[in-house]
């Protein structure tokens, strides 16, 4: 029961590694909420996993405001944040529009500096505990074929740091560390890659044995979420099979 006595919030928590981490999270002893843009697949995900839902936009400032109304309703203190929640395109610079560079830096990035300014004063009060942000791989290297997406996964890597070192500059015992998986498993994943044209719909086949499960990435999560990483605080953890330190197909 490493989370036992915590509640967290994991946004984009309807599928995938959201999902998988609620669940993970919820084994663990933790009380659950899970927020999703999709309102009826997250509301039939919290019922199966026995979460609690609420229905956001991350990128709306509005709807954080909602999500600290929901949270205070419920007396419910906060010692976990997971920002899941992002989206994801194909698109080089060249190919890029700049309507969806600032649709995708809405979710990916603006979505998380709006998480972290709501919520940390929240875990804060609590008396300490953890943010977690899902950043990428390609937020540490070259990845031409999505630009905006590797910017704004960079763009997260930027604010984590500076998070963790406020946190430790107010001393208010929490923490804000970020994850950088590669390729994983999930419907959003399949989804793009079908998208390829180029590639065709069935090529991350060929990618698949380089993939990571989301219960992976939902181990990690758990503990960083867990007093276990008490001393963790900063750091860019990469879950990736060496992809960011030698290219993955050779």
């Amino acid at each position: 029961m490493r989370l036992q006595n915590k509640t967290a919030l994991i946004t984009g928590g309807s599928r995938g590694v959201g999902r998988a981490a609620a669940e993970r999270f919820i084994a663990e002893g933790a009380t659950v909420y899970i927020s999703d843009i999709h309102a009826e697949r997250g509301e039939a995900t919290a019922a199966e996993i026995g979460a609690k839902f609420i229905h956001q936009n991350v990128a709306d400032e509005a709807d954080w405001q909602k999500v600290v109304a929901s949270l205070q309703a419920d007396g419910a203190d906060l010692h976990v944040l997971v920002n899941n929640a992002a989206i994801l395109q194909f698109g080089n610079i060249d190919q890029e529009s700049l309507e969806g560079w600032r649709k995708l830096m809405a979710v990916n990035s603006d979505g998380i500096f709006l998480a972290i300014k709501y919520m940390l004063p929240l875990i804060e009060a609590a008396g300490g505990g953890s943010i977690v942000n899902m950043s990428s791989s390609s937020a540490l290297m070259g990845v031409p074929d999505f630009c905006a997406y590797t910017a704004s996964k960079a763009a997260v890597r930027g604010l984590t740091m500076s998070t963790a070192v406020l946190c430790k500059q107010r001393a208010n015992k929490v923490r804000c560390n970020s994850i950088h998986p590669d390729g994983i498993n999930t419907d959003m994943v399949r989804e793009i890659a079908g998208q390829n044209e180029a590639a065709g719909p069935d090529s991350y086949k060929d990618s698949m044995p380089f993939f990571c499960q989301p219960e992976d990435i939902a181990n990690v999560i758990l503990f960083l979420a867990s007093d276990e990483s008490k001393h963790v605080n900063g750091i860019a953890l990469s879950v990736d099979n060496t992809s960011t330190i030698h290219p993955p197909y050779l």
